[in-house]
C-alpha cells in the first residue's frame, strides 16, 4: 500500500512540519507514505476570472504530472463529499477491497484544483465548507488517513 499526498505549497511554520513528521511517522506503520509539494503561481488578489483559471490550470499541470495512471485519486474539493472519519475509513477499506493499493490524495492551491485535477479524480472529498489555510489542511488530512487506518484496524485512536 502507497500513499501519496500532492499538495501545492510548502510548509512554512516548524509547528506545521513538525505535526506533518508526526503522522507520517504513525502511517509508517500501515503504508508507505510520500509528500510531495508542488509550487503555487502567484496569485495577487485581484485576478479576473479568466487569470484564476490560468493559475489553476498552471498548478493543475504540475499535479497532474506526478499522478500515476493506476492510483486512485482523491480531490480534496471544497464542493466534495462530506465524510465523517468512520465513512472515510470505510470508503478507503473498499477501495482496497477493490484491489487499489496506490492512493494519491491532492490539495489544490489558493484557488483550488483545475478542472483537469478534478475530472481526473476517482473520488472529491471535502472536509466541510469552513476554510482552512493550506498547511492547517495538510496536517489534518494526514490525521485523517491515520485516523482512518485505526478504526479500520479496530485500534481505539478514533474515540
Amino acid at each position: 500500500m502507497h500513499i501519496k499526498v500532492i499538495c501545492v505549497g510548502k510548509l512554512k511554520e516548524h509547528f506545521y512540519k513538525d505535526a506533518v513528521k508526526e503522522f507520517a511517522k504513525r502511517l509508517s506503520r500501515y503504508t508507505e507514505l510520500t509528500i510531495l509539494e508542488i509550487p503555487d503561481e502567484p496569485a495577487p488578489e485581484q485576478l479576473s476570472p479568466a487569470q484564476k483559471e490560468q493559475v489553476k490550470a498552471t498548478e493543475g499541470r504540475r499535479i497532474l504530472g506526478h499522478i500515476g495512471p493506476q492510483e486512485q485519486v482523491i480531490a480534496m474539493e471544497i464542493r466534495g463529499e462530506t465524510l465523517s472519519s468512520p465513512q472515510f475509513a470505510t470508503a478507503m477499506a473498499h477501495w482496497m477491497n477493490e484491489g487499489k493499493s496506490r492512493f494519491c490524495f491532492v490539495v489544490g492551491g489558493s484557488l483550488g484544483l483545475s478542472g483537469e485535477v478534478l475530472e481526473r479524480a476517482n473520488f472529491s472529498l471535502s472536509f466541510g465548507s469552513l476554510t482552512f489555510s493550506h498547511q492547517l489542511f495538510r496536517v489534518m488530512l494526514l490525521e485523517q488517513i491515520y485516523r482512518a487506518f485505526k478504526i479500520h484496524s479496530g485500534e481505539p485512536y478514533h474515540k
